[in-house]
């Protein structure tokens, strides 16, 4: 068997695993298997509508996917993708309030100016996570974890504080903004067409920055062996500060994009989750860039097909969460079962001939 017909197989075992034990979790649950994921799957997909919700869904998964892998690729858990989503959202509105609205920016520079302060928020929050690891010995997941909760303060103080309603506080978020300060939607809301193509954009750069760059073969480096990159002189440190201000800005654009592209006003949890979803959907693809836009568009469907559970089933939208943890953590034992080694002679000889 071949190292390619040998992969196939592997992931057709692992799908079809996941599928089964999946149906067996959505049974348990008291729900038909087969309707609930059809009224999923309708729902993400079943009309023009819906394709809009799912895309403007993917694209936020999308920028935090494409962020994780950067990351990723130098051995960095960049959990605190959810406070830099949060971070990139308030610079956005920052400069869209007070100065766009002020005037001090032209009106066609507003927006692309707000989507680049968004860019520098998410990058200087990542950065603090990255200093964190690299000069202080404290793991990015817990400094990424803390900072996820300072940045929904920050926000939260926002809304009910300096940036309330004219005589209110609310929790329906800060002022909308006009529609001059925009991004231009495709077919009405809530599609920004705009949104699409700098995701699809930021995808393509990550893609050969990781592949076809110095960057990206020195985090490859520090990735697999940090102290002989040390040794050869590619400063680890710095490339990890490099990939986590990536990685952030990356993460606070899917924030500048749901404000300027979806919400146009700060709201309580902007970040609606989806930087952890987007960690699921890299876990999904086993880190590989070639099959995250799918793993994306997966728990994109999923993400907003489960709005349909209470209306159509009378079941809590949230078993749309178990459903996606429950097939990640199925299609990693299904790895276990079948290891990624028993790939064929030919791979077996060629590995055996590099490692020579």
């Amino acid at each position: 068997m071949t190292g390619r017909t040998s992969s196939l197989a592997r992931a057709g075992f692992s799908l079809a695993l996941a599928l089964c034990v999946t149906l067996a979790i959505v049974a348990a649950a008291g729900a038909p298997p087969l309707t609930t994921l059809a009224v999923m799957l309708d729902g993400g997909l079943g009309s023009g509508q819906a394709v809009l919700r799912t895309l403007s869904a993917l694209v936020p998964l999308l920028l935090c996917g494409a962020a994780l892998c950067v990351t990723f690729a130098a051995n960095l858990w960049n959990i605190g993708v959810e406070g830099q989503i949060t971070l990139g959202a308030v610079c956005c509105v920052w400069f869209l309030r007070d100065l766009g609205l002020a005037g001090l920016v032209p009106p066609f520079l507003a927006v692309p100016g707000a989507l680049a302060a968004s860019m520098v928020g998410g990058a200087a929050w990542a950065l603090l996570s990255g200093v964190l690891r690299t000069h202080g010995r404290v793991h990015e997941i817990f400094s990424g974890l803390g900072l996820n909760f300072v940045a929904m303060g920050v926000s939260l103080w926002l809304i009910l504080g300096p940036w309330k309603r004219p005589g209110m506080a609310s929790m329906s978020g800060t002022e909308p903004l006009p529609a001059a300060l925009w991004l231009p939607a495709l077919g009405g809301r809530p599609m920004s067409l705009w949104g699409l193509i700098l995701a699809v954009a930021a995808f393509v750069l990550v893609a050969w920055v990781l592949n076809r760059t110095f960057f990206g073969l020195t985090l490859s480096a520090v990735r697999q062996n940090a102290m002989a990159a040390e040794r050869l002189g590619l400063r680890p440190k710095r490339r990890m500060l490099a990939a986590m201000a990536l990685g952030g800005a990356l993460a606070g654009l899917a924030g500048g994009v749901l404000v300027a592209g979806l919400y146009h006003r700060l709201i309580p949890s902007i970040s609606g989750n989806y930087g952890y979803t987007a960690i699921m959907a890299v876990l999904l693809a086993s880190g590989s860039l070639r099959f995250l836009p799918l793993a994306c568009l997966f728990f994109a469907v999923l993400t907003v097909g489960s709005i349909q559970l209470p209306l159509a089933l009378s079941l809590d939208s949230s078993l749309a969460g178990v459903v996606q943890g429950v097939l990640v953590l199925t299609l990693f034992a299904a790895r276990r079962l079948w290891p990624a080694g028993n790939t064929g002679s030919t791979g077996g000889t060629r590995n055996r001939g590099s490692a020579a």
